[in-house]
């Protein structure tokens, strides 16, 4: 069996906690299918103290995690900070420049200097996987670039977040309000306090811009929705906050199958698919 492969995590939130539960408790299966054992190594967080649920007493802590970004006793660093700038930019930048392998799950990092950072990895000859950035984790990245590299692919489409995915879901499935919803995503954790970032279509915008690695199957992403539009049923409304219980996404096939380069416009104001 190989050497064991050292890995760095910086950040340790929910992913990042959860991250560490997963590896420890499948690390056997993990070594068996890798080839090699995955020791996490170094760890670094905002809060030394928290009680995240795991034992951290085997690892090393760094207060600053750019510095164990470049740690020559790290062989790949795993990015679970979050942000598109700060500390999540300079760790990816410090282990790229060190030579390391990055993995991340920032999808805003990604969005905002996705091609640049791409480009700094291909020039260490080093690899900036960001599987963990796209829809849960399920290998659609994986899937564009390897399983479907010999086809031309000129559109995606589908609802990208998964707090709109929940909200649109059961007000179709119970015929209640916006409102009543979003309140209890809030309550059950999958909308923030301030769900903008969600429900204003941002973070949709976000992953549709997340194009580094995939010249083969995309030769650019263009984000043609004008956000937060969303073609719901026979209507076209401003965002996922104007919708109604008796609207039905499959709409939005029909309204991106006739966006051509444009797109939909909502700022045109509303008007159905096919009117």
């Amino acid at each position: 069996m190989a050497k064991a492969l050292r890995v760095a995590v910086a950040g340790l939130g929910t992913v990042g906690a959860s991250t560490l539960r997963l590896l420890e408790t499948h690390r056997e299966l993990i070594a068996a299918r890798a080839g090699g054992p995955i020791l996490v190594t170094a760890v670094s967080a905002r809060d030394r103290d928290k009680d995240r649920g795991i034992d951290l007493s085997a690892v090393r802590w760094f207060e600053d995690a750019t510095v164990m970004a470049s740690d020559p006793a790290v062989d790949v660093v795993l990015e679970l900070i979050g942000g598109s700038e700060g500390v999540a930019r300079g760790v990816v930048e410090n282990a790229l420049d060190a030579g390391k392998d990055v993995v991340t799950a920032n999808k805003a990092l990604l969005a905002e200097h996705g091609t640049a950072l791409a480009r700094r990895a291909e020039g260490a000859g080093v690899t900036l996987a960001y599987e963990a950035a796209v829809a849960g984790g399920i290998p659609a990245i994986k899937t564009l670039r390897e399983g479907l590299a010999g086809n031309s692919i000129s559109r995606i489409y589908g609802i990208l977040n998964g707090t709109c995915n929940y909200i649109l879901t059961t007000m179709r499935d119970s015929g209640r309000e916006f409102g009543e919803v979003l309140a209890e995503a809030q309550r059950l954790g999958y909308a923030e306090s301030d769900p903008s970032f969600d429900v204003d279509g941002l973070d949709a915008r976000r992953r549709a811009g997340q194009r580094p690695g995939l010249r083969l199957a995309l030769a650019e992403v263009r984000p043609q929705v004008a956000f937060p539009a969303v073609a719901l049923g026979h209507r076209l409304v401003g965002g996922v906050d104007d919708a109604r219980p008796g609207d039905r996404p499959e709409g939005l096939q029909r309204a991106l199958g006739r966006g051509g380069q444009g797109g939909i416009d909502h700022r045109a104001g509303a008007s159905s698919p096919g009117g």
